[in-house]
């Protein structure tokens, strides 16, 4: 009946389903999305200018389904499961529902496996487990795909299950898609990622469906008992391209123009992030969503949607960027709803109250900026927070192992940094790990196969940074 903007109206098909895939003109696909009592709108999902008002639709009787296999790890594709990146067609194992119940209760079983970041900010204190869904939040530019990205190559130091990462790019520039790509490939991160790509140029309807096709592809991998990340960069442009879609098939709108179901929206594709009962496969799909506010407003609509369905986010501030406090995450509002579960012990024994002494020292800086006479406890307090947001600090692409974070961030919050110059942590901290690996390698041993800190293990980590203290590297 009419075309425009990638979306058309047919009529004629009255036994067609909701997410049917309907075959147009030239061999082009379209997905139906809306039922009306005469007619449907189909979004089409490639070129659709050769399309004309009059052509002839079949419907087909399929469901929309994607390609999976193992054979995508290390490709970039589009959201139809074609790759993209010019080398040869890779085998196809499966195809998967794009649109997919999530499993039930009775299927899932309590978060409890670690996934490491290789960031100690996150990992000491907001840390994410196997088949949790954690919101990264924060302004445009202030390094949320910075953490998602140092996460994925972190997964290369996993000694034992690889973890299976897949990063779905939605309305990106093809520019930054490609060094991405790059950066993974570069640091050998390519071995167990894939791309799921729709850029800007795409047209709504593949930016709408890329994060449902990237997660039907992690159900494969899901399915054979793999734990798997999968990062969704961003939900924002996702929610965006969605409007578009609504408004054009003339659905009603609601707040800031979004159709009453943005909620189900984002709800229906995080709820098939699981971790499975060993009964079932044991195996985990872990989210990262990304959304980007604006001027730090976490209180706007599609924000607080995520938030809820979330279980828990990391809050990245546009002023501690500023202040050059990388990554730049405000330990105020950023929180772990499964917090310990996802930590091992030796973690929890250094790290425990770490959260808040660091709220505390940012209230406190924030008071002793207006140079009153502060008492020696208050002295002492700032003092031991300024080395800890120090040694919190950290440079891209340099995930730091486990066992590594646990003994610089023991030695900052037991006092053992609070006599070096804050300029000088970063080199003290380098030197520091590299004589401990050389001279008391016990110790990262003990903490990678117990879990655990012994008192021997202390007694070792004091002995190692009072000998570095007294006599340097040499």
């Amino acid at each position: 009946m009419e075309i425009g903007d990638g979306v058309a109206t047919v009529t004629g098909l009255d036994n067609v389903s909701m997410g049917e895939i309907v075959i147009l003109k030239n061999n082009i696909y379209g997905l139906v999305l809306n039922l009306k009592k005469d007619s449907a709108g189909v979004i089409i999902l490639s070129d659709y200018e050769s399309i004309k008002e009059g052509d002839v639709v079949f419907a087909t009787d399929e469901i929309l389904k994607v390609p999976a296999g193992y054979e995508m790890i290390g490709r970039v594709i589009n959201p139809l499961g074609q790759a993209i990146d010019g080398k040869e067609a890779f085998k196809i194992e499966k195809t998967m529902l794009v649109e997919k119940t999530a499993a039930g209760v009775i299927y899932r079983k309590s978060v409890d496996t670690p996934l490491q970041t290789g960031l100690k900010a996150v990992d000491s204190m907001i840390p994410i487990g196997r088949g949790q869904r954690e919101l990264i939040i924060g302004d445009r530019g202030v390094g949320k795909t910075a953490i998602a990205i140092d996460t994925i190559i972190n997964q290369k130091k996993q000694s034992k299950k690889k973890v299976i990462c897949i990063y779905c790019a939605i309305g990106q520039k093809q520019s930054k898609i490609a060094q991405l790509t790059a950066k993974l490939d570069q640091s050998g991160a390519m071995k167990y990622t894939f791309v799921v790509a729709s850029g800007a140029a795409d047209s709504a309807a593949m930016q709408y469906l890329a994060p449902y096709s990237a997660t039907a592809m992690a159900e494969f991998f899901l399915e054979k008992g793999e734990d798997v990340l999968i990062v969704y960069d961003d939900l924002s442009k996702h929610a965006w391209a969605y409007r578009q879609i609504s408004l054009l098939l003339k659905r009603p709108s609601g707040r800031e123009a979004y159709p009453g179901d943005i909620f189900y929206l984002h709800s229906r594709l995080l709820e098939r992030s699981v971790k499975l009962d060993e009964k079932y496969g044991g195996g985990s799909i872990t989210a990262l969503p990304i959304i980007e506010t604006l001027a730090g407003d976490v209180s706007a609509y599609i924000p607080t949607n995520v938030i809820s369905i979330t279980d828990g986010q990391i809050f990245l501030e546009q002023d501690l960027f500023n202040a050059g406090v990388r990554p730049a995450v405000n330990i105020g509002i950023s929180v772990s709803r499964v917090g310990g579960a996802a930590q091992i012990k030796a973690m929890k024994q250094v790290a425990g109250d770490l959260k808040l002494s660091l709220a505390q020292y940012r209230e406190l800086a924030a008071f002793a900026q207006f140079g009153s006479d502060l008492d020696r406890a208050t002295q002492e307090k700032l003092i031991r927070g300024e080395k800890i947001s120090e040694v919190l600090k950290q440079p891209q692409y340099q995930p730091y192992s486990v066992s590594d974070q646990i003994l610089i961030i023991w030695a900052a919050t037991k006092g053992h940094l609070d006599d070096i110059q804050k300029e000088e942590i970063t080199v003290f901290e380098k030197d520091f790990l590299n004589f401990a690996h050389q001279k008391y390698a016990d110790i990262f041993d003990s903490i990678e196969t117990e879990k655990k800190i012994s008192e021997d293990t202390f007694s070792l980590m004091k002995k190692a940074i009072d000998e570095f203290k007294k006599y340097g590297a040499n």
